[in-house]
Formats: structure tokens, sequence, C-alpha cells
């Protein structure tokens, strides 16, 4: 049985569609336009402290790329069970609210536009 190496060389040309970690990506702009709507409180709870800017939507089904109106600010970590950013991240009834936020947030742009 002979086997034969047949190496192709790799494309010249750069990919045309970013990637879904780099549509993902929150810009230091969304980030404090997130900070300054929520007033430094979590969108879901009201509660103050640490909080994390997240993702309402998975990162795969941004089309071009994250605005303000795909992420909110949440009690985190999202690894510690209980938080906020944990219960939309690992939970239906957090996903749900998330997906209700965004179509809000949404609703609420357009209206000023």
């Amino acid at each position: 049985m002979n086997f034969e190496l047949r190496a192709v060389p790799k494309p010249k040309y750069k990919r045309f569609k970013p990637t879904a970690k780099q549509r993902g990506q929150i810009s230091s702009e969304v980030y404090e336009a997130a900070l300054e709507r929520s007033g430094g409180y979590c969108e879901r709870c009201g509660e103050a402290g640490y909080l994390q800017c997240a993702h309402l939507i998975r990162r795969w089904k941004v089309e071009v790329e994250t605005t303000v109106n795909d992420v909110a600010m949440l009690c985190g970590p999202s690894v510690n069970t209980g938080t906020c950013h944990n219960t939309i991240d690992y939970t239906n009834k957090g996903k749900e609210w998330a997906e209700n936020y965004r179509e809000q947030l949404y609703r609420r742009a357009n209206k000023y536009d």
C-alpha cells in the first residue's frame, strides 16, 4: 500500500466575513453606553455591585457587530450560580428574559429614531 502526499498551497486571500468571535466583541463605546444606560445597577435585578457586560444573544447570532442593544449590564460573574449573568446564560427562564429585554431595547431605539 503506497501513500502519496499531495500538499495543497494555502490560499492567498483573507477571510471575507468576520468570525463569530470578532462580531461578538464588545467595544469600549458599547460597554460605556451600556454602563451609562444601567446607571451602575444590574439591569435585571437592580442590585449595585460587581457588573459584567453580558450578551443578550449568542455571539454567532450577531449579524454585523455587537451594539448597545445586544448587551446588558448584569451582576456577575457568569460562573457563579445565582447571579443574573449566570441565569441568562444557563437557564431557560433567563434566556427568555434576555430575548424579551433585547426586543424591548430595539423597540425603544426605533421609537427615538
